[in-house]
């Protein structure tokens, strides 16, 4: 019986994965949680066999968090969950301890093959996943913005302040100069006027 747990912020996701599980007498479903504070809270208590995992989440990257998780729970097997197909960040994701990665549209045979092989200790990429690794691309070496990176940055190219962004997204100053500062170091910037010129050339924003 392989104990199955999902984090995914669309509920639409959760919902089609697990309907698409139901039946399968080897899967037990352990359940879901929407943000990295919500796993780690049931993880405290219990451990799946595999965490499927979406890359885009709220509060943290799916790639941090996948590392982080690891880092706690070595035992638990994580197979990456998304939309994106930009090698660099399946390549991280598989860097940071995942055993396997799937893209969101993915059939019901390669969500299952992927969760038997990680139970395995075995890595599995689905076809697609595994053509888009063979493939180089212009952005290949670009990192990833979290939502609220996102949303951030996307205020800070408006003119807007630390402070009146704190103000539109009720967060402190403190919390959106970190992140800030963080973004310029992810993307090797050198300044907030570089870091939004390389967000909008590559349509990260």
């Amino acid at each position: 019986m392989i104990k199955v747990f999902i984090i995914d912020d669309h509920q639409m996701i959760t919902e089609g994965i697990h309907s698409l599980l139901q039946g399968e007498a080897d899967i037990e479903w352990m359940g879901s949680a929407k943000s990295p504070d919500e796993l780690m809270a049931f993880l405290k208590n219990a451990q799946p066999d595999v965490l499927l995992m979406d890359i885009n989440l709220p509060q943290q990257s799916g790639l941090d968090l996948c590392k982080e998780v690891k880092g706690k729970y070595p035992a638990i097997n994580i197979v990456g969950l998304s939309t994106s197909n930009q090698a660099s960040i399946i390549r991280k994701m598989l860097e940071n301890g995942a055993s396997g990665y799937l893209m969101k549209d993915a059939s019901k045979q390669e969500i299952l093959m992927a969760l038997q092989q990680a139970d395995k200790g075995r890595d599995y990429v689905s076809f697609s996943v595994a053509e888009i690794l063979k493939k180089k691309t212009p952005n290949d070496q670009l990192p990833m913005l979290t939502k609220r990176e996102k949303e951030i940055l996307e205020l800070i190219a408006e003119g807007l302040t630390n402070q009146e962004i704190a103000t539109v997204l009720f967060l402190n100053s403190t919390t959106i100069d970190s992140h800030r500062k963080n973004m310029l170091t992810k993307f090797n910037a050198k300044n907030t006027a570089a870091l939004i010129k390389i967000a909008v050339s590559n349509h990260l924003i």
